[in-house]
């Protein structure tokens, strides 16, 4: 693992030297729009450098993948994830030799309130940045990829309000009513794919953080999510596996299925988040993805949890997630969808939670996305608790099932060079059984106003 550690700190350093020269690239390809047939040899070049790269053939003005092998060879995503083949990814890139050196991330800067008696308001930022270097060695790839948030720093306290939400713990208490910031180090992994013939594809993954086989791409990269800066309530019950520790994936193609095997540590991350936790490879999952066409991808993923949680140590689990992504290209935008289903199975007590989630994202008129997302969750026993620790031995049970139904919209405005600025709010309204307004109030409502910051470009359109 200290291998891996050295590969992704290597895959950081030289993301650094993409950033520092991103602003003389632009400056380039202006000279080079003033000087065309001065720069054609430069630019042939270029265009060479992307065609080479495994799932760019199609020419480097419009290199969508033509295939599922090539949409995994772009890994763009979390992990060993996918998305519909069509699904654009924004970012950065930059090939140089035999390189190709990759950017993406976003930054939302938050402004929230919330009604009733749990209701809070707070100013924060969710972010996260993915550095990444890509090299072919004939019919194989080798990816090296690290992932950062500053959350750590930028959600202040320890996790952000988010009426509902459960999962992990701050200052050894219960999360209640928040979300916990995610770890600065999100992943630091290697990728090593080989071509097998024309349609099939042999796939590792190693990381010290990372992602293992579980669920569909989480919620901060989701096509259909990328405009909420706000965690699902279903996170945990869905694909809050992320990030986990000491993560090996092996992984099979062929043509439009993908089976995939991990083994990872099962304890989800500790509040500390500037440090990299490890532990035993104890825990398990399997995951089988089919992508029927270009604009669709389904998986359905079992995972066994060994001592997830950190106040029931004692407790193993089972989760399993079904979810179906649907994007469609627009001629000034896309839409996309997701419907996932996570249930987690508590193997001690045999207690069983599920969760299900709809949200779709519509990017219209080039610079404006209207998105929503609908939730419907369980909860525990643990949400009376507030703020206060669990009493010893307390015992979680199923509380109630809580639905959220969310409305945003954003515009995009030319305000830094470089990057897509957009400007936005949403509003989330909550509903509860009625032996809970008491508690909650009788319309629990919240809402956000924020800046979202991203670089501008895709994975999927390359122009000089």
């Amino acid at each position: 693992m200290k291998f891996i550690f050295l590969l992704a700190l290597f895959c950081l350093q030289l993301s650094i030297f993409l950033a520092a020269f991103t602003g003389e690239t632009a400056t380039a390809q202006e000279h080079d729009h003033a000087t065309h047939d001065e720069a054609q040899p430069d630019k042939k070049q270029s265009q060479q450098n992307m065609q080479d790269m495994p799932g760019m053939q199609h020419g480097a003005e419009h290199h969508q993948p033509g295939n599922f092998v090539d949409e995994i060879l772009h890994h763009a995503t979390a992990g060993t994830s996918v998305q519909p083949n069509s699904t654009a990814e924004p970012m950065i890139m930059l090939p140089k030799g035999n390189w190709l050196f990759m950017f993406h991330g976003v930054a939302f800067v938050n402004a929230m309130q919330q009604s009733g008696p749990r209701g809070y308001d707070k100013f924060f930022s969710t972010n996260w940045f993915m550095p990444m270097a890509q090299r072919s060695f004939g019919r194989s790839e080798l990816t090296l990829r690290t992932m950062l948030s500053l959350e750590p720093a930028t959600v202040t306290k320890r996790f952000y309000p988010l009426l509902f939400q459960q999962g992990e713990t701050a200052f050894g208490k219960p999360i209640n009513d928040g979300q916990h910031p995610h770890d600065f180090f999100m992943e630091l992994a290697a990728l090593y794919d080989v071509r097998l013939g024309d349609h099939g594809l042999l796939s590792f993954y190693a990381a010290s953080v990372g992602d293992p086989a579980m669920g569909p791409s989480a919620y901060p990269h989701r096509a259909s999510a990328s405009e909420n800066p706000a965690a699902a309530l279903g996170h945990h019950l869905q694909d809050s596996t992320h990030i986990a520790n000491d993560v090996v994936t092996g992984g099979l193609t062929y043509k439009q299925a993908r089976i995939e095997f991990s083994g990872f540590h099962g304890r989800e991350p500790d509040e500390f988040r500037w440090n990299i936790d490890s532990g035993a490879i104890d825990s398990w999952s399997t995951r089988l993805t089919v992508q029927p066409g270009q604009n669709w991808s389904a998986q359905y993923s079992f995972a066994h949890l060994t001592s997830p949680e950190q106040l029931h140590a004692a407790e193993d689990m089972q989760r399993m997630t079904a979810s179906v992504m649907y994007n469609r290209p627009l001629a000034k935008g896309s839409w996309a969808s997701t419907l996932l289903w996570g249930r987690n199975r508590v193997m001690q007590t045999g207690q069983v939670f599920n969760s299900y989630l709809a949200e779709s994202t519509l990017n219209f008129a080039t610079r404006n996305r209207v998105w929503g997302r609908i939730e419907n969750v369980d909860r525990t026993n643990e949400l009376l608790l507030g703020k206060q620790p669990e009493p010893p031995g307390f015992d979680e049970r199923f509380l109630a099932r809580i639905q959220a139904y969310t409305i945003g919209y954003d515009r995009e405005f030319p305000l830094i060079p470089g990057l897509a600025t957009a400007l936005g709010g949403q509003v989330t309204f909550y509903g509860k059984p009625d032996f809970l307004t008491p508690v909650y109030g009788q319309h629990p409502a919240g809402a956000i106003l924020f800046v979202r910051i991203r670089p501008k470009g895709t994975s999927h359109t390359h122009t000089h």
